[in-house]
């Protein structure tokens, strides 16, 4: 048994069911750009095993970049949006599709669109796999959403807590006390 399985209160999406969302948004992507060469950006790090398993569900040519942003502290978000790597491509007159591995506040989100917009891509679209429209402090929006799921804290999947669990295949629900 994995002993980071002891720190979950509970399995909330198992890796096959995590594999048939992003194959369903990779086919969807694939359709919708069959005739551009669309740039991801996958926003570091939790995004990173999202992004590397839809970019392979993709069947059409496209770029992949990256940006790395902070803007939390242990558990909880500061509220201010640090770029931490910013993008190699440019992006002016491209078709971009931002990768994010979850959406909570949706503040540093806003602050990714506003920024990549200013560098002028033909189109700009957003893909998050967990969106959690309880803990939303703005109207926000996406194109491509893997799965809505209430405020907890999860881990798994490429999400962490104090840079671990990043390696589990599947998202779990971390315990309270782990964290509190």
């Amino acid at each position: 048994m994995n002993s980071m399985n002891l720190d979950l209160s509970a399995v909330l999406l198992d890796e096959h069911r995590i594999q048939a969302r992003v194959r369903e948004i990779g086919t969807q992507i694939a359709q919708e750009y069959k005739d551009s060469v669309p740039v991801l950006i996958g926003i570091m790090k939790g995004g990173f095993v999202f992004l590397a398993d839809l970019c392979r569900s993709i069947t059409i040519p496209l770029e992949i970049d990256f940006m790395a942003i902070s803007s939390y502290n242990g558990a909880s978000s500061t509220g201010a949006v640090k770029i931490r790597k910013d993008i190699d491509t440019n992006i002016a007159g491209r078709h971009v599709i931002v990768v994010e591995d979850i959406v909570d506040s949706g503040l540093s989100l806003q602050y990714i669109r506003e920024y990549l917009q200013n560098h002028g891509p033909a189109s700009l679209k957003v893909c998050v796999l967990l969106d959690k429209p309880r803990a939303h402090k703005m109207e926000t929006s996406f194109d491509y959403v893997g799965f809505q799921i209430d405020n907890d804290f999860v881990v798994g999947y490429g999400l962490d807590y104090q840079n671990r669990y990043r390696n589990l295949p599947y998202i779990g629900i971390l315990k309270e006390e782990i964290y509190s």
